[in-house]
């Protein structure tokens, strides 16, 4: 039986070497801010997970670590249930994260100088591991609608592939950080293109397991079977259950030659087996975390509609970018008419909070700050009073 579902129970997580709380100095930040931004949860992770992975250090033995069939039917039986993706057993190449999963990509399918495709504001790694691999970036903006939400100009899209020879785009489904979950209509859309056009996606899909009432996510390879030829899912237990830093993802590559090359960059960087206790966790989380996730489901919408209605009657100067899906919230505050380092200075020394800034996401991410909510009540309830103060003292 589940026991961790007291999601309001204070847990320090203070000198754990905890990268959001405990390096606020070596980061460029002042001490005692209340952090909000890098996107792991503040909650102790499935009890039934724990019990696995006590059997495992009980054991007493680390040594090299690889996975059975059972790993493979396990991670398999989650992704059809919750996903309805049905992947075969050599689709599977398993790394430490999707980030890495990404940089092997842009290694794998382009050569130095060639361009990739993203779509800003977006999850800055994706930038950041073709700009140090030496690859060009190139982004379709997305657009903020006067509905309040994001859209894919696809005129753009199409263009900037045809003008750009771009040989893989970086898809981000749900998006980080405007907390869309794209349609099967949109999703099709980018599949006809990028298979006109002979683009190879690879599709971040890690925040899956977190989508809102009323949204579905829709893997990329359930779109057209055309694209199994062409696209890398990149899924991980590290979201849904808390579990970053046991550094596993299961990667799902269909066609063989391009697993193959995948596959090639890995070998280059010197990486083989995963983390022993990182696939005892991930196996527990798909096994027996179901009803631990439906849980703490229920207390993220609880945050959302807590922070929707305290944005809309206590802060109407700042808009919320309606999320589908994520626990990581895109809030605007353009509205305030202050400049990034003015915006800085207010969220840092005025409010006391540690966000993501919105223009390390792109400069289409400029007044915006991302903020985390998968945290206790209490402590989104103090963020979102010291916002107001700020706000309230600021004009």
């Amino acid at each position: 039986m589940e026991k961790n579902t007291k999601f309001d129970k204070i847990i320090d997580r203070k000198g754990t070497d905890s990268l959001k709380f405990d390096f606020a100095k070596r980061c460029g930040k002042p001490e005692g801010l209340i952090p909000l931004w890098v996107a792991d949860m503040d909650f102790q992770t499935s009890s039934m997970i724990l019990d696995e992975i006590h059997k495992r250090v009980e054991h007493g033995i680390f040594g090299y670590t690889e996975t059975g069939e059972d790993y493979f039917n396990t991670v398999a039986g989650w992704l059809k249930k919750h996903h309805n993706m049905d992947i075969k057993r050599n689709w599977l190449v398993k790394t430490p994260g999707v980030v890495f999963a990404l940089a092997m990509a842009v290694k794998a399918y382009t050569k130095e100088n060639d361009a990739i495709l993203i779509q800003q504001p977006v999850y800055y790694p994706f930038s950041e591991v073709a700009e140090a691999n030496n690859r060009v970036v190139i982004s379709n903006d997305l657009i903020l609608s006067e509905d309040g939400k994001y859209h894919i100009d696809f005129d753009d899209f199409e263009k900037k592939i045809a003008e750009n020879g771009i040989k893989l785009f970086l898809l981000c489904s749900p998006h980080n950080p405007v907390g869309r979950v794209w349609t099967e209509e949109e999703l099709r859309k980018i599949a006809d293109i990028c298979i006109k056009y002979n683009v190879i996606i690879v599709s971040d899909e890690i925040h899956h397991d977190f989508v809102f009432e009323g949204y579905r996510h829709t893997s990329l390879i359930n779109i057209d079977e055309r694209l199994a030829d062409m696209c890398v899912i990149c899924t991980s237990p590290a979201k849904t259950f808390n579990l970053a830093g046991l550094q596993v993802s299961n990667i799902i590559i269909p066609n063989a030659g391009l697993r193959h090359s995948f596959k090639k960059q890995i070998a280059a960087a010197g990486y083989s087996q995963l983390n022993t206790i990182g696939i005892a966790a991930c196996e527990a989380a798909y096994k027996y975390g179901g009803e631990w996730l439906e849980k703490i489901r229920k207390y993220l919408q609880e945050n959302l509609n807590y922070i929707r209605e305290y944005i809309s009657s206590e802060l109407p100067q700042i808009r919320l970018i309606e999320p589908e899906g994520t626990y990581l919230i895109w809030l605007d505050f353009r509205g305030l008419g202050l400049s990034e380092e003015e915006l800085e200075s207010l969220i840092v020394n005025k409010a006391g909070l540690w966000l993501d800034r919105g223009n390390i996401f792109g400069k289409t991410g400029e007044g915006f700050e991302r903020i985390n909510i998968a945290t206790r009540k209490e402590v989104l309830k103090k963020a979102l009073d010291s916002i107001k103060y700020a706000v309230n003292n600021a004009l």
